[in-house]
C-alpha cells in the first residue's frame, strides 16, 4: 500500500510518548465551551418562540394569529415562516462567519479565533437582553451567529490538535458534551424564567448567554495555541516548547512527534491555494465526502428538530405548557448523560461501532415515535392523546436522543476534525460548519410545514435518512481510532474503496518518504 506508515507490524500506527496532562485537559475544557454557546442557543430559541411576552413585543401579528387560531389538526400548530426565520437567522449568520474563520485561524491561530468569537457572542447576548426594537434584536442575533460560527470552526480543530492520538476521541467529545450542557442549561433557564412575573424573563435568558461567552473569552487568554498552528505561523521554538508542555515530557522526548508535525507543516506550506486544492484537484475526494456528508447527515437525523421544537412537539402531543418544558429538560438530561458513554468508549470501541449502534437505535426509535403518534392522531390529526401514549412517546424520544448522544452527536464533530490533512484542514472545517449551519437553518425553517403535510410520516422520513446514513458509514468510513492526525491520510490509502481515489502527489510522496525513514529509524 503506497505511502502507508508501517511500524513493527502492518496495522499499527506510530505512538508518541506523553499523556493527557492536567494542562491539556484544562485547555481542552476551555475550548470545548464553544459547544456550550451553540447548544444554549438551540435550547433557548425553542423556549423563546413560545413565550407570549416575547411574541407580543416583537411578533404581535403572530401572537394574535396564535390567539385566534382554532386548532383542529394536531399536526399543524404554531406554523409561522417569519418566526422560523427568526430562529434560522442565527445559523445562517454562523454559516457565513465560518467561511471567514478559515483565514482568521490561519492568520491568528485557533486560540485567538476563539477569543474574537467569544467577544462577538457576548455583545450579541447583551444586545438581545436589552432589545426594545426588532432591528436591535436581530442585530444581536446575527452577532450571536458570528460567535457560534467562529467557535464551532475553531473549537473541534483545537481539541483534535491538542490531544494525544490515543485520547483524541475522548477530548474532542468534550465539545459535544458542552453542546448538550448548553441545551440543558437553556431548557432549565426557559423553565425558570417562565415563572417571572411581568413577562421579562426571556431577557434574562438571552443575556445569560454572556456567561459561557465570558468563560471562553477569559479562558482563551490563559491557554496556549496548538503546536501545529504555531508551526504554521513560523513560531518554531514556541511550538516545540508548547508540545513539550502539553505532553508533560522533556523537549528531547517530543522530538519524534515534533519532527512529524514539522514535516506535515512543510507539506502544507507547499500548497499555494488550499481552497483550489480541496475542491478542484480531486486529491482529497474522501475527506471532501466526509466534510460535506457528515454535517449534512447529522442534521437529517432530525435531532435539532427534536431539541429545537421539544416544547412545541410535546405541547402538540397533549402536554400542558409547563409539562412540555419539563419534558424538554428530561430529554436534555438524557442527552448530557448519554454523551458520557461516547467520552468513555470512543477511544476503546472506535468511531464506527458507535456510529452503527447509535444509528440502529435511532432508526427504531423514530419508527416507534411515528407509529405511536400515528395511532393516536391518524392522518386527520384530530383527537387527544392518552397519558400512557404520551409517556411512551417521551420514552422513545429519550431512547432516540441517547442514541444520537453517543453516535452522530459527538462523531459528527470528531470525524471531520480528524480526517483532514493539515494543508486543507481549516478550509475543510469551514465547509463542514457552513453545511451544518445551513442545514440546521433549512430543517428549522421547513420542519413545521413538513409536520403539517407529512404528519406522523415525518418521523418515518427521518428514519429513512437514518438508514441511508448508517449504510454510508458502514461502507465508506475507515476507523481512525488512535491514528495520529498526520497519519490519517494513510488510512484512506488502505481503505478498500477510497484507495482508488487517493492521489499520491509528489509533496505527499516526499512527506511519506520522510515518515518512512523516521519509522525505520524507530524500529
Amino acid at each position: 500500500m503506497p505511502g502507508a506508515v508501517i511500524v513493527h507490524h502492518h496495522n499499527r500506527y506510530k505512538t508518541y510518548p506523553g499523556e493527557v496532562t492536567g494542562f491539556v485537559f484544562y485547555s481542552c475544557l476551555v475550548a470545548s465551551v464553544g459547544g456550550c454557546i451553540f447548544g444554549y442557543d438551540i435550547g433557548l430559541t425553542a423556549g423563546l418562540t413560545s413565550t407570549e411576552s416575547f411574541l407580543l413585543l416583537f411578533f404581535p401579528d403572530i401572537y394574535q394569529q396564535q390567539k385566534n387560531q382554532v386548532i383542529t389538526n394536531q399536526y399543524c400548530k404554531f406554523d409561522s415562516q417569519e418566526l422560523s426565520f427568526f430562529g434560522s437567522s442565527l445559523f445562517l449568520s454562523a454559516a457565513a462567519a465560518s467561511l471567514f474563520a478559515s483565514p482568521m485561524a490561519r492568520a491568528f491561530g485557533r486560540k485567538w479565533t476563539l477569543f474574537y468569537a467569544a467577544v462577538a457572542y457576548i455583545i450579541g447576548a447583551c444586545m438581545g437582553g436589552v432589545a426594545t426594537t426588532f432591528a436591535m434584536l436581530i442585530t444581536g442575533r446575527l452577532l450571536l451567529g458570528v460567535g457560534v460560527g467562529l467557535c464551532i470552526h475553531a473549537s473541534p480543530l483545537y481539541l483534535s490538535e491538542m490531544a494525544p492520538a490515543q485520547q483524541r476521541g475522548m477530548l474532542n467529545i468534550l465539545f459535544q458534551l458542552m453542546i448538550t450542557i448548553g441545551i440543558l442549561s437553556a431548557s432549565l433557564t426557559n423553565y425558570w424564567t417562565s415563572k417571572f412575573i411581568g413577562g421579562w424573563g426571556w431577557r434574562v435568558g438571552l443575556a445569560m448567554g454572556a456567561v459561557p461567552g465570558s468563560i471562553i473569552a477569559l479562558g482563551s487568554l490563559a491557554i496556549p495555541d496548538t503546536p501545529i498552528s504555531l508551526l504554521s505561523r513560523g513560531e518554531t521554538e514556541l511550538a516545540r516548547a508548547t508540545l513539550s508542555q502539553i505532553r508533560g515530557i522533556g523537549p528531547d522526548d517530543v522530538r519524534q512527534e515534533f519532527d512529524d508535525l514539522a514535516a506535515a507543516c512543510e507539506e502544507s506550506k507547499a500548497v499555494a491555494n488550499p481552497w483550489r486544492e480541496l475542491l478542484f484537484t480531486g486529491k482529497y475526494k474522501p475527506q471532501l465526502t466526509f466534510a460535506l456528508g457528515v454535517p449534512f447527515f447529522q442534521q437529517l437525523t432530525g435531532i435539532n428538530v427534536i431539541m429545537f421544537y421539544a416544547p412545541v412537539l410535546f405541547k402538540t402531543v397533549g402536554f400542558r405548557s409547563d409539562a412540555s418544558l419539563v419534558s424538554s429538560v428530561i430529554t436534555g438530561l438524557v442527552n448530557v448523560f448519554s454523551t458520557f458513554v461516547a467520552v468513555v468508549t470512543a477511544d476503546k470501541v472506535g468511531r464506527r461501532a458507535l456510529f452503527l449502534q447509535g444509528g440502529t437505535q435511532m432508526i427504531i426509535s423514530q419508527i416507534l415515535v411515528g407509529t405511536f403518534i400515528g395511532l393516536q392522531f391518524g392522518l386527520s390529526g384530530t383527537g387527544a392523546i392518552s397519558e400512557q401514549y404520551a409517556m411512551c412517546i417521551v420514552l422513545f424520544v429519550c431512547v432516540y436522543v441517547a442514541g444520537f448522544a453517543w453516535s452522530w452527536g459527538p462523531m459528527g464533530w470528531l470525524i471531520p476534525s480528524e480526517v483532514y490533512p493539515l494543508a486543507v484542514r481549516s478550509q475543510a472545517q469551514s465547509i463542514t460548519v457552513a453545511v451544518n449551519m445551513c442545514f440546521t437553518a433549512f430543517i428549522g425553517q421547513v420542519f413545521l410545514a413538513l409536520l403539517c403535510h407529512l404528519r406522523f410520516g415525518l418521523f418515518y422520513f427521518f428514519g429513512a435518512w437514518l438508514l441511508l446514513m448508517t449504510i454510508f458509514i458502514a461502507v465508506l468510513l475507515p476507523e481512525t481510532k488512535s491514528v495520529p492526525l498526520e497519519e490519517v491520510a494513510h488510512v484512506f490509502r488502505k481503505h478498500w474503496f477510497w484507495r482508488k481515489y487517493v492521489i499520491d502527489t509528489s509533496a505527499d510522496a516526499r512527506g511519506a518518504e520522510m515518515r518512512k525513514r523516521i519509522a525505520l529509524e524507530m524500529s
